[in-house]
């Protein structure tokens, strides 16, 4: 089964893939005014053959953000949903890319990145056992 997995943030979406066991980072798309981020998302799980995305679900004022961005997503790709907690995601990929040496700017442009694959490996850790 192809898994999606989606960290939603207010300026950058990061995604990750999953093959079975093994997540890998896809991309971070940057935010932007104009553009159909939706449209992009349904593009990448039809090269993908996607058959569930995971997405993570924050605490706080950004969760109804997450929620509406769900429906309209749901809408689009007919791919069923599901919701991973993502707490604590966004600073536990910061420590990562610390330890493994990758410079502030890299940092940066990868965050959404790499806390998408944590939250895609959370999920698969949690189904599987």
């Amino acid at each position: 089964m192809n898994i999606l997995g989606i960290d939603y943030g207010l300026k950058n979406i990061g995604l990750a893939i999953s093959w079975g066991s093994l997540v890998e980072s896809l991309c971070q798309i940057k935010i932007k005014t104009g553009v159909n981020l939706i449209n992009r998302i349904k593009t990448i799980c039809l090269q993908n053959k996607i058959n569930l995305i995971v997405l993570g679900l924050p605490k706080g004022k950004l969760a109804l953000k997450v929620k509406n961005f769900r429906q309209k997503l749901e809408k689009s790709t007919n791919l069923p949903i599901c919701y991973q907690d993502e707490t604590l995601t966004s600073k536990e990929a910061v420590v990562k890319m610390i330890e493994a040496g990758k410079p502030l700017l890299k940092r940066r442009k990868s965050k959404h990145m790499v806390s998408a694959c944590l939250i895609l490996q959370s999920y698969l850790d949690h189904t599987e056992s």
